[in-house]
């Protein structure tokens, strides 16, 4: 465990890689996490993935954090007919519905469409492959203009860059999947196209009528939610740049910036970021990637993304393995660049206990001061860990909790190594002597090495951190 990269990768799984098999080479290549995409397939399918993806978990011996992905509303043109020709200048007519039932009609899956666009703004279709221009409202009806464009299929996405006001932010079917997330054990929960604080306090409201408290994602993939970013953060566990409709809904030469801008606010409140679409996108056709797309993986563990994730690569691609395999090599070379910042000192954040905070700073600074070997930190929730992993300390951290749970939670954290133990936390020799031969075990730790220890007392006591010591291996 202790050579897998720092920075975490999020597979997603799909047709591709659903197999337990697949699942395991994935996990073996530098997989940490999977991610269960909602939007497609239905929920039983995905419990039998999550089944296997905790066969290969106990025979692996490691802790894999599945994320469950809520599709949100994500608003999608109906089933058709047979596909339509688009073509510029051509004029289409846009109305609610599921299924085709006039060949002059483009069914959309949405029953405000039409209170939400006005004349003269543009709509993308397919990812923004096909750009329309609204001419007039007529009732529920939208006559629009084709701009550019190429062949229309169902069940393709619609993006309305001025924004979905009448559609909430959990539709029935997310309901139905928070819940399936609450029953299946799901580690983390994506929440799709947040706008607003207001849109997790709601999720969360679900989780805890169906008596769970599961860590939230926030999928940063509207103009609003870039705006809200800082109100978000506060509320949330971690964000993930969906990059695939944020590069829709905004300009695409707007999204590098944002990109950035969002990982500094992620760190500035001590909050878990993940990157993600079209990282390798090429692997989904071609087993290597392109040399501006290995850039962007670099790049994006430059600005500080603690995870990066692949989607179609590993759900659909022809590659998945291969594409994993690439992240992890790219990520390697990064990580042992003079480009990465290491053993960060952020100002104290007044959303958190002082304490912590400074016993987190102070524990990363003697580790680089006296050449320590690693940071073993006791935890039960992750709070301590997550202090640490957003300082960057230049050596691992060795999470030791008596949670399950949390060890997968932990697994998502930049470079965080999770040990699941049930020991008190009374500072004597036989705690000493637990540490050292769990520490034995591993070739990259030897007699005399020292490792920082950090933790509560009492251990159960989340948020309350308040010891340090060095401490150096069978010196007792």
């Amino acid at each position: 465990m202790m050579k897998k990269n720092k920075t975490k990768i999020v597979a997603t799984l799909g047709p591709a890689s659903c197999e337990e098999a697949t699942i395991e080479e994935l996990v073996l290549s530098g997989a940490t996490m999977f991610r269960i995409n909602t939007s497609h397939n239905t929920a039983e399918a995905h419990a039998e993935t999550i089944k296997r993806i905790r066969n290969v978990e106990k025979k692996l011996k490691t802790f894999i954090p599945v994320l469950v992905d809520l599709q949100g509303p994500k608003i999608r043109v109906g089933n058709l007919i047979e596909p339509i020709a688009i073509e510029p200048g051509k004029e289409l007519v846009l109305e609610y519905g599921l299924e085709q039932t006039d060949p002059n009609i483009v069914p959309v899956d949405y029953k405000g469409v039409a209170d939400d666009v006005h004349e003269g703004e543009y709509i993308l279709l397919d990812d923004g492959k096909i750009k329309i221009q609204v001419v007039a409202k007529e009732g529920s009806k939208v006559r629009v203009k084709v701009i550019n464009g190429e062949l229309l299929k169902p069940r393709k996405g619609i993006n309305i860059p001025g924004g979905t006001k009448s559609l909430s932010a959990i539709t029935e079917r997310d309901v139905d999947f928070i819940k399936f997330a609450v029953d299946n054990d799901a580690d983390y929960l994506a929440l799709s196209f947040v706008r607003d604080k207001d849109d997790i306090l709601l999720a969360k409201k679900y989780l805890s009528h169906f008596g769970a408290d599961i860590p939230i994602v926030a999928k940063i993939e509207k103009p609003e939610a870039v705006k809200n970013i800082k109100s978000i953060l506060n509320v949330v566990d971690a964000v993930m740049v969906a990059r695939g409709d944020l590069g829709i809904e905004l300009a695409p030469e707007k999204v590098p910036m944002v990109q950035k801008m969002i990982v500094d606010e992620a760190f500035a409140q001590r909050k878990t970021c993940i990157v993600a679409t079209q990282m390798l996108e090429s692997m989904i056709e071609n087993p290597i990637p392109t040399r501006a797309e290995a850039s962007d993986v670099a790049n994006a563990i430059l600005d500080g993304a603690d995870a990066v994730m692949l989607s179609g690569e590993t759900a659909a691609g022809k590659y998945p393995v291969e594409a994993v395999k690439m992240m992890a090599m790219i990520a390697h070379d990064v990580e042992q660049s003079n480009f990465v910042s290491y053993n960060l000192d952020l100002p104290m954040n007044p959303d958190y206990e002082p304490t912590p905070q400074a016993v987190a700073a102070a524990a990363v600074k003697m580790a680089n001061d006296l050449g320590a070997k690693a940071i073993l930190a006791f935890t039960h929730t992750g709070y301590t860990v997550k202090l640490l992993s957003k300082l960057r300390p230049s050596v691992p951290v060795l999470a030791i909790s008596d949670s399950e749970k949390s060890c997968r939670k932990l697994n998502l954290f930049w470079d965080m190594h999770p040990y699941l133990k049930d020991w008190d936390v009374v500072l004597n020799d036989d705690l000493l002597k637990k540490i050292d031969k769990l520490l034995l075990e591993k070739t990259e730790f030897k007699k005399d090495d020292r490792v920082i220890i950090i933790g509560s007392i009492p251990k159960l006591i989340t948020g309350r951190t308040n010891f340090v010591r060095v401490h150096r291996m069978c010196a007792f």
